[in-house]
C-alpha cells in the first residue's frame, strides 16, 4: 500500500469515529457553536430571551430565540430591536459556519472584537452604543456582502482593510465619530453599490472611490476637501452637502486598480532537486506514522471528553462556569449562595476591604490630593481602585439589605420592558416595587469589568458607596450579589433625569423656572463639592452629566453613579468626549478633579439654553454646545438670544451674566484655571440670595 493510500485510509477511519460520537455526546448542535452562543449570552448581561441558556443546551434542536440553524449548525442571530445591553464579548468568531448577525436597535456598548468569524455574510450592528475603534481583522471576512455600523459611537480612523472584501455590496458607517482619510483599499471593493459615510469627521480626498460601481452615495457632512472627482457626479444618489469642498473640477486621475493578492503572498523558498530527491522517502514515512498517532490522540481526547460532558448532565450539579470566554469570566459559587440569604449581612466579623480591580484606564497609585484645592493648582487625580483600609462593619440596622435575585425579579417583573428606566455605561436600571408599595430603583451592571468582580470585590465597592452620605447623593438602599449577577438597589427618584426634563418631558420643563435651575445648579455643585473636598477617601465622578442627575419629587436633585468610576470601560473616555461632556484634557488620557467642573460647566449650559450637549440634529456648527455657545457668553444680547426660550424671559440680565460667568470660569480650556466646586457653590450661594434671581 503506497504512502498516500495509507494517510487517506488513516484520516477516515480515524475522522468517522470521531464525527459518529461527537454529536452523540453533546446533542444536535454543533459544539464550537454551543460554547459562542453561551459566551454571548453572558457578554450581553444574561438578557431575558426566550431557550437562551448560560452554560450548554441545544440551540438549534431546543429553537432558541432568534437563532437559525442549518443542520447542527448555528447560521445566523437575528435579535434587533430586542432591548439587548451590555456587550459583544471576545468570542464571535468561535461560530463555526454563522453567516448573519443582526444584534441592530439595542443599547450594546463596549468595543467591537477583533476575532469575528470568517463565515460571515451579513453584520448588521447598526444604532448601539459601540466605542473603540473598527477593527483591522475585518480584512479576514472575505465573504462579506453587507456590513452596517452606523449611529454608533465609533472614533478613529476607518482601516485600510479591504482589499480582499470584493464581495462587500453596502457599507454604512454613518453617524459615528470618524476621522482621517480614506483607506486606499476602497478601491478594491468591486461590487459595492452603497456606501454611507455621512455625519463623520472623515477627511482628505475622494479620489479613491471613483471608479467604484456605486448607486447611493452619501458624504454629507464630513470634512472632505480638494476637488471632487467628475465620475462621482454621475453617480444616481449622491449627497455630499457639508463638506468644505474646492468645486473646482479637474481632470480625473488614472484608475486605481486592486492589487493582486499575490503581491501579498509570499513565496516558497528555492530547493535544491537533489535534496529533495534524497528525503522524501524518509519524510514521507514519518509523516504518515505522525498523522495517525495524531488522530489516534485526537480520537482518545474526544471519547474522554464525551464520557465528561455525560457524567456531567447525569448529575445536575451546581454549574461552575469557567473560562468559556477570553473577556467574559463568570464564576457561580454554590457555598456563596448559600450565606446570603435575602436581609442577611454579607460581611464577617472582621470585615475586609481589598481593593477593587480598576477600569482599563486606571493606574496603580493616586497622587496625594489636597482637601482643599486652590483655583491655580492642578490637582491631577490618576483613576485609581478603591483604596485598602480596614474596617469593622456591624450587623446594624442601617447597612443597606441584601435582596435575592429571585426577589428582584419579583419586584421588577423579571426586569420586563414596562420597568425600565434607562441604560448607561455601566448596565441598566429598573423600577421595582416592593409588597410593602415602597418604589426603588435597581441598577444591574452588565458590563465587562461589574462581571470580573469577585464577591468579596463587589462588597467592598458597596462599602464605599454606602459611605457616601449626602442630601444632594442618591442614596444606596440594597444590592445583591448571587449567581453571578451584581445589582444595586437604590432609592427612586419619580421626576427622572434632568436630562429628561430639559430635552423629553415637556410637562417638567414647564416648571423649570430660572430660579429653579439655579437651585438645581446649586445642589449639583454641592453633591461634587461633597465628592472632592468633604467626604473620604475623596471620589472623583469621571462621569457627570444631565442623565446621571435625578430630580425627586420636589425638584430636588439627586445625582447617581458616585464611586462607581472603577467599574467604567476602557471606552468611557470616547464615550464622554463624542457626548459633549469631556474636558479637554482627555484627549491626552488625563483625569482630574478639574474635568468634573467641566462637565459640570456644560449642565449648566444646559440649564441655561435648554439644549442638548451633543446634538446631532443641529447645524454641524451648533451640535457640540460648549464650541457654539461660549464665544456668546459675554455677548449680553448674544446670552438672551441663547436662553431657553420656555423661560420667557422671566430674569433680569444681572442673574444671567452672572450665570455666564460661572459657565465661563468651569469650561475653560486649561483645567488649572477652573475653579474648585467650593467656590462654585459660593458663587450659586450669593445668585440665590441675588432678588433678581427670581
Amino acid at each position: 500500500m503506497g504512502v498516500s493510500q495509507l494517510m487517506i485510509y488513516a484520516i477516515s477511519i480515524v475522522g468517522l469515529l470521531s464525527v459518529s460520537t461527537m454529536p452523540n455526546c453533546l446533542g444536535f448542535t454543533n459544539p464550537a457553536d454551543i460554547l459562542a452562543i453561551n459566551s454571548l449570552y453572558a457578554a450581553l448581561g444574561f438578557p431575558p430571551l426566550l431557550g437562551w441558556l448560560l452554560a450548554g443546551g441545544d440551540p438549534c434542536l431546543e429553537g432558541w430565540q432568534g437563532v437559525q440553524c442549518e443542520d447542527s449548525n448555528i447560521t445566523g442571530i437575528i435579535l434587533n430591536n430586542a432591548s439587548l445591553g451590555g456587550e459583544l464579548g471576545g468570542d464571535l468568531g468561535a461560530f463555526a459556519s454563522i453567516i448573519q448577525i443582526d444584534l441592530s436597535n439595542n443599547h450594546i456598548g463596549g468595543d467591537i472584537p477583533s476575532y469575528l468569524p470568517l463565515t460571515l455574510k451579513k453584520f448588521f450592528l447598526f444604532e448601539n452604543q459601540l466605542t473603540g475603534s473598527i477593527p483591522e481583522s475585518l480584512s479576514t471576512l472575505v465573504q462579506l456582502t453587507d456590513l452596517s455600523l452606523n449611529n454608533n459611537h465609533l472614533s478613529g480612523v476607518i482601516p485600510d482593510s479591504f482589499q480582499q472584501l470584493t464581495a462587500l455590496t453596502n457599507l454604512d458607517l454613518s453617524a459615528n465619530n470618524l476621522s482621517g482619510p480614506l483607506p486606499l483599499s476602497m478601491a478594491n471593493l468591486s461590487s459595492i453599490s452603497t456606501l454611507h459615510l455621512q455625519e463623520n469627521y472623515l477627511t482628505g480626498v475622494l479620489d479613491v472611490l471613483q471608479y467604484l460601481p456605486l448607486v447611493d452615495l452619501d458624504i454629507e457632512n464630513n470634512l472632505f476637501s480638494g476637488p471632487v472627482p467628475p465620475k462621482l457626479l454621475s453617480i444616481p444618489n449622491y449627497r455630499s452637502k457639508g463638506n468644505p469642498f474646492n468645486t473646482t473640477i479637474i481632470p480625473s486621475p488614472p484608475a486605481l486598480s486592486p492589487l493582486p493578492l499575490s503581491t501579498f503572498e509570499s513565496q516558497p523558498p528555492e530547493t535544491s532537486p537533489g535534496v529533495e530527491a534524497l528525503g522524501k522517502s524518509r519524510l514521507g514515512k514519518k509523516v504518515v506514522w505522525i498523522v495517525i498517532i495524531g488522530f489516534v490522540i485526537l480520537f482518545l481526547l474526544a471519547l474522554g471528553f464525551c464520557f465528561f460532558v455525560s457524567k456531567w448532565r447525569k448529575e445536575k450539579s451546581a454549574i461552575n462556569v469557567g473560562d468559556h470566554t477570553k473577556n467574559s469570566k463568570l464564576n457561580v459559587s454554590s457555598s456563596y449562595h448559600s450565606q446570603h440569604k435575602e436581609n442577611e449581612t454579607p460581611f464577617n466579623d472582621n470585615g475586609r476591604n481589598d481593593s477593587l480591580p480598576r477600569s482599563k484606564v486606571e493606574e496603580d497609585k493616586r497622587e496625594t490630593i489636597s482637601k482643599n484645592p486652590t483655583t491655580g493648582e492642578r490637582i491631577v487625580v490618576k483613576p485609581v481602585p478603591i483604596p485598602t483600609t480596614s474596617r469593622n462593619i456591624s450587623r446594624n440596622k442601617d447597612y443597606p439589605r441584601s435582596f435575592s435575585i429571585s426577589s428582584l425579579q419579583q419586584y421588577t417583573n423579571s426586569f420586563s420592558q414596562e420597568n425600565l428606566i434607562g441604560r448607561g455605561m455601566l448596565g441598566t436600571v429598573y423600577r421595582a416595587q416592593l409588597p410593602d408599595g415602597k418604589v426603588l430603583a435597581v441598577k444591574k451592571l452588565e458590563n465587562a469589568d461589574s462581571r470580573q468582580l469577585s464577591d468579596e470585590d463587589f462588597m467592598d465597592l458597596v462599602s464605599n458607596v454606602l459611605k457616601l452620605q449626602n442630601e444632594n447623593i442618591v442614596q444606596l438602599a440594597g444590592y445583591c450579589c448571587e449567581h453571578g449577577q451584581r445589582l444595586f438597589v437604590y432609592e427612586h427618584c419619580k421626576n427622572g433625569t434632568l436630562h429628561e426634563a430639559l430635552h423629553l418631558d415637556e410637562v417638567i420643563h414647564q416648571k423649570l423656572s430660572w430660579k429653579v435651575r439655579i437651585n438645581m445648579a446649586l445642589q449639583a455643585a454641592k453633591a461634587l463639592e461633597y465628592l472632592h473636598e468633604v467626604c473620604q477617601p475623596l471620589v472623583v465622578h469621571r462621569n457627570f452629566k444631565s442623565a446621571n442627575i435625578l430630580l425627586d419629587e420636589q425638584l430636588n436633585v439627586r445625582v447617581s453613579d458616585c464611586a462607581l468610576a472603577p467599574l467604567l470601560p476602557l471606552s468611557y473616555i470616547s464615550q464622554l468626549q463624542g457626548s459633549g461632556y469631556g474636558a479637554p484634557e482627555l484627549e491626552s488620557g488625563s483625569y482630574t478633579y478639574q474635568s468634573d467642573v467641566y462637565s459640570f460647566g456644560v449642565v449648566m449650559l444646559e440649564l441655561l439654553t435648554g439644549r442638548k450637549a451633543h446634538d446631532r440634529s443641529r447645524a454641524r456648527g451648533e451640535q457640540y454646545l460648549v464650541r457654539w455657545a461660549v464665544p456668546r457668553l459675554h455677548d449680553i444680547e448674544a446670552l438672551s438670544r441663547m436662553v431657553d426660550p420656555s423661560l420667557n424671559a422671566t430674569y433680569l440680565s444681572k442673574s444671567l451674566s452672572r450665570f455666564a460667568d460661572i459657565i465661563s470660569l468651569c469650561v475653560q480650556a486649561e483645567p488649572e484655571f477652573r475653579p474648585p466646586m467650593s467656590e462654585i457653590v459660593r458663587y450659586l450661594e450669593h445668585m440665590t440670595k441675588m432678588k433678581d434671581s427670581s
